[in-house]
């Protein structure tokens, strides 16, 4: 498998564009309320000459319709989105293949940032979010995403006295992955736990922290103080889209993976921004099959920061994510732990 992020960005960007008109068709055909949309809002629709002309659609549209391309006895798996208390989740059907399309596509990101070797893993979370299987959230398909990537793994909140200081013997001298979502780890995680020379992986729940005024700087700072790890990475990410990742850089960017990429788009005219101009985000990615989710137009505010420059030395566009859109649902992906 190729490198990641080592391909420019125009190169990419042509290859996406017909990737993802490909996508268009297929899903017009197999998923008739998507094949209305694009017939009402790209009429005639042959061809992206850009990344930018391929129909979106809004995200929250996964909370109010059944969007799948594959007949109801072919679903293997339906996500969902983690939704506060009261609000509709989103649900996303999945075939075999394009589950393991998500696992081989989050696997080849991953490994960029943690290498190839299994780390030993504490997952910020409780082993209740995996239960069902068959339905997970966010919190749940995120952990299981992250999972091959580790190895005798503890969930923290499952912990009996003893159990951790027990695992960090097993495992001293060695660095550690630790994973969980933004608000779970910043509320669970322990002052005192010895975890220099590991990595942190996090995603979601930053509106608590927001709320609290603690910003990135912030939260890698303290996270430094209370474990002495260094190496932190927050991706961005969502059930609509799984596998399809984007990893936070040493210089804090959000770099798109080689199957997807985003589109900032300006809210008064939905044009794309110019590059460095708050709008808001649409993202895309080369993997869903089973569901119309290929271009998705999210409640996110955002900016490009970097394309093919970032100081990092990665190619491809990265991005800054500022905020919820004003007065949209929030998603609230993880700010509640739902023990």
């Amino acid at each position: 498998m190729a490198e990641q992020y080592a391909t420019p960005q125009a190169e990419k960007a042509a290859r996406l564009a017909e990737r993802l008109t490909a996508l268009v068709h297929h899903h017009r055909a197999a998923c008739e309320p998507y094949r209305r949309i694009v017939d009402r809002v790209a009429p005639g629709f042959e061809r992206a000459e850009r990344i930018a002309d391929v129909p979106h659609l809004p995200v929250s549209l996964f909370k109010t319709h059944e969007l799948r391309s594959i007949p109801a006895d072919r679903v293997f798996k339906t996500l969902t989105s983690s939704g506060t208390t009261g609000q509709q989740p989103s649900r996303v059907f999945l075939d075999r293949e394009s589950a393991a399309a998500q696992t081989r596509t989050l696997a080849a990101t991953m490994q960029h940032w943690l290498g190839p070797r299994r780390l030993p893993m504490l997952v910020v979370d409780t082993r209740s979010v995996l239960r069902d299987r068959a339905r997970f959230s966010a919190r749940g398909a995120g952990i299981l995403g992250m999972s091959p990537f580790g190895r005798d793994h503890l969930h923290l909140l499952d912990a009996e006295p003893g159990d951790v200081e027990a695992w960090l013997a097993r495992h001293a001298g060695e660095p550690v992955l630790v994973f969980g979502f933004t608000f779970m780890v910043w509320q669970h995680l322990p002052e005192g736990l010895d975890l220099r020379g590991g990595i942190l992986v996090h995603s979601g729940g930053w509106k608590r922290l927001a709320d609290q005024a603690v910003t990135r700087e912030a939260f890698r700072a303290e996270i430094a103080r209370r474990t002495g790890i260094e190496r932190v990475h927050n991706f961005y990410g969502m059930a609509e889209q799984t596998g399809t990742v984007y990893v936070e850089c040493e210089h804090g960017a959000l770099h798109a993976p080689d199957d997807g990429d985003v589109v900032i788009r300006d809210p008064g005219t939905w044009a794309e921004a110019p590059r460095g101009e708050q709008g808001v985000v649409e993202v895309v990615s080369a993997l869903p099959e089973s569901y119309p989710g290929h271009a998705l137009l999210t409640e996110d505010l955002g900016r490009v920061v970097a394309v093919d420059d970032c100081p990092c030395g990665r190619l491809g566009q990265a991005v800054e994510i500022l905020g919820r859109v004003p007065k949209a649902e929030l998603r609230g992906c993880s700010d509640t732990a739902g023990r």
